[in-house]
């Protein structure tokens, strides 16, 4: 990944925070790694847990950030949420996937936030 597409990628998760915090949202954690993948956000929206992948591109040429998550990419997200969950002890709270898209058009951000932007695999086992 170059330098420039790390900038953009860390831009657009200040943003993102910036919008969730607007929207109500409580930070928890930002960049929650683990052998499994990342989830850029995680943060909690009343009485649930939101895992938030933040998308950011410069043009739409290769479709809208959100369409950039892929099924597997989803099912990824998934796996580390649930990581997440078991290892904090919060598998009875209420959990949701969200995405937050940033396009940025004529240097200036289009911020879309999605809740409940795709749901957990049923092949999952806890």
């Amino acid at each position: 990944m170059s330098k420039q597409d790390l900038y953009l990628g860390k831009k657009g998760e200040e943003i993102a925070v910036g919008l969730l915090k607007e929207n109500g949202y409580k930070i928890l954690i930002r960049n929650y790694k683990t052998k499994l993948g990342e989830i850029d956000i995680i943060a909690s929206d009343k009485d649930t847990i939101c895992f938030i992948e933040v998308k950011t591109r410069q043009s739409d040429r290769f479709g809208l950030p959100s369409e950039a998550i892929s099924g597997s990419k989803q099912r990824q997200i998934s796996k580390v949420a649930l990581m997440f969950l078991k290892e904090k002890g919060l598998l009875d709270k209420k959990a949701r996937f969200d995405v937050v898209s940033i396009l940025y058009s004529k240097d200036k951000p289009q911020v879309d936030l999605i809740k409940n932007a795709f749901e957990l695999d049923n092949d999952f086992v806890y």
